[in-house]
């Protein structure tokens, strides 16, 4: 069955109330989009996506669009050079016409900040974030990292000048002793008040998901301070001042991979998840870690996209024709969403209070519907949504990548992220509904789902297994606002995790509900 569009898909998967200090998915107002200019220096836009930051000094001259500053970002994947862009005004093209929207102009061409350091890499991954001037730091740094998809214990991450004619690099360095699967794609900046109170000094956070289960089973990340090793580091030093944040499993340095196993997955983890970027966002006092990127839906295997399951062993079956003879990790379909989690529960693994894989999303939001081109495109080989994402702090603007949306080049959506609601009741806002947490729990046979409608509403409720599968529609009809209950009869359910969802009008709520036989 095809997926539903959503505008909000919010997922409780705890027991208990939501922090009032998170930034919620409706907290987000999306304000349009904007094409990336021709090339430059050697290099363009086409097959982009993987590494942005944001850069609240660049482009003075524009700020008479509200859109003031510039992003830094990486052009073609071949060449992983790095440019310099300014911001236009984003507009939203109901059509998904790419002639509607603005072009954004080259501030700095492309140029090769690491002056070939890393050499070639087979599909490369990155990530850029902008900081200023740390320690004994004279200057602010652009702080990178590189990686690739099959590789052991390499040198990873850096930082240069931000003249791009100049980058005066260095680099590079062993990010400690923790798997490159795990920390070499996404960077971002931890906000200063949450560092000096949990990992003093550590500004910057690096981590990475890779598809399959070789980074665990959900993204992986550590807060670091490249500063605190030295300025800068020698060249194949191996950083020392970097905290664990999220890890979905065991990090043995003695092996390529991360070890795991179910009971230390993250909620809704797919095999053929990607997911590519991450922020720190804030609005007022509140706060979220997010991370965007491609998630795969319904079933998921290794193998090819006609359904082909490559097995681990032989006898291995025919490579199917074009376009199916791309292998890898596939799903039924994939969308475009964004994963919140809560900073309380990272800083609970810092102090040890939570292990690195208990975490888990508070809420997600699924933004396919805002894609100029969204889901598989076999013959272009394009599995891949979204890219990086970068933000801005002092005005709330979130810049979401959207891989080869414009003739293969990248596209850049933008959100406006709010401080969130008054706290002023209001029986008419499409969120005022709540679901509740089934009764008993776990079950063998028959258990209550419960929960209130602040208003007339559409009510759909369905139940899916750990993989996203769809099980039963339970109700689908008009309700009368209050209190309402009904009955789940799972007699010809296996034992096992399974999620129910509630779907009011477009807004969506899931819960978590286990069957013991």
């Amino acid at each position: 069955m095809k997926n539903l569009i959503l505008l909000i898909l919010i997922c409780n998967l705890f027991v208990g109330a939501v922090s009032a200090q998170l930034i919620q998915p409706d907290d987000l107002e999306y304000r349009g989009a904007f094409r990336l200019p021709e090339g430059s220096g050697g290099s363009d836009w086409y097959y982009s996506g993987q590494a942005a930051t944001y850069y609240p000094f660049g482009d003075p001259e524009g700020s008479s669009d509200g859109y003031p500053g510039s992003i830094f970002a990486i052009g073609h994947d071949h060449q992983q050079y790095v440019s310099e862009i300014n911001i236009p005004l984003p507009v939203i093209s109901t059509e998904k016409n790419l002639d509607e929207l603005n072009t954004a102009t080259t501030l700095q061409p492309f140029n090769d900040i690491t002056g070939g350091m890393f050499g070639y890499l087979e599909l490369p991954v990155a990530g850029l974030a902008y900081l200023p001037a740390q320690g004994s730091q004279a200057t602010a740094k652009l702080h990178f990292c590189w990686g690739q998809h099959i590789q052991y214990q390499e040198v990873s991450h850096g930082w240069c000048e931000l003249n791009l004619d100049n980058p005066q690099t260095a680099g590079l360095w062993h990010f400690g002793n923790y798997n490159n699967y795990t920390s070499n794609d996404y960077l971002f900046e931890i906000p200063k008040e949450w560092a000096d109170i949990h990992v003093p000094g550590k500004y910057l956070a690096s981590g990475r998901f890779r598809e399959g289960v070789w980074s665990g089973l959900g993204p992986a990340l550590y807060a670091y301070a490249p500063w605190e090793d030295g300025d800068p580091p020698a060249d194949g030093d191996t950083l020392k001042s970097i905290t664990r944040l999220l890890l979905y499993g065991v990090d043995d340095p003695n092996i390529p991979e991360i070890i795991t196993d179910e009971t230390r997955k993250m909620y809704l983890h797919h095999v053929a998840d990607q997911w590519t970027g991450a922020c720190w966002l804030t609005a007022g006092d509140n706060s979220a870690v997010v991370f965007v990127g491609t998630k795969g839906m319904g079933n998921g295997w290794y193998g090819f996209s006609d359904g082909t399951v490559w097995p681990w062993e032989p006898p291995y079956p025919a490579i199917p024709d074009p376009p199916h003879d791309q292998r890898g990790f596939w799903a039924d379909s994939i969308r475009a969403q964004i994963l919140f989690y809560d900073p309380a529960d990272l800083a609970e693994v810092v102090h040890g209070s939570k292990q690195s894989w208990e975490p888990q999303p508070y809420a997600v939001l699924d933004i396919d519907d805002f894609l100029f081109d969204s889901g598989y495109d076999y013959w272009r080989q394009k599995n891949i949504l979204l890219g990086a994402c970068c933000f801005d702090r002092e005005r709330g603007f979130l810049y979401v990548l959207e891989r080869r949306a414009d003739d293969e080049k990248s596209i850049v959506h933008v959100w406006k992220v709010a401080a969130g609601s008054t706290g002023i009741e209001n029986h008419d806002h499409p969120m005022d509904f709540e679901l509740y947490q089934n009764y008993p729990n776990p079950f063998n046979a028959t258990t209550v789902i419960g929960f209130r409608l602040g208003k007339p509403s559409m009510v759909t409720l369905t139940v899916f297994d750990g993989l996203g599968r769809k099980i039963k529609t339970v109700l689908n009809q008009q309700m009368l606002a209050g209190e309402q209950k009904v009955y789940f009869d799972a007699k010809d359910l296996a034992s096992g995790i399974y999620f129910y969802k509630i779907k009011v009008d477009k807004f969506e709520r899931l819960n978590k509900l286990v069957v013991l036989k």
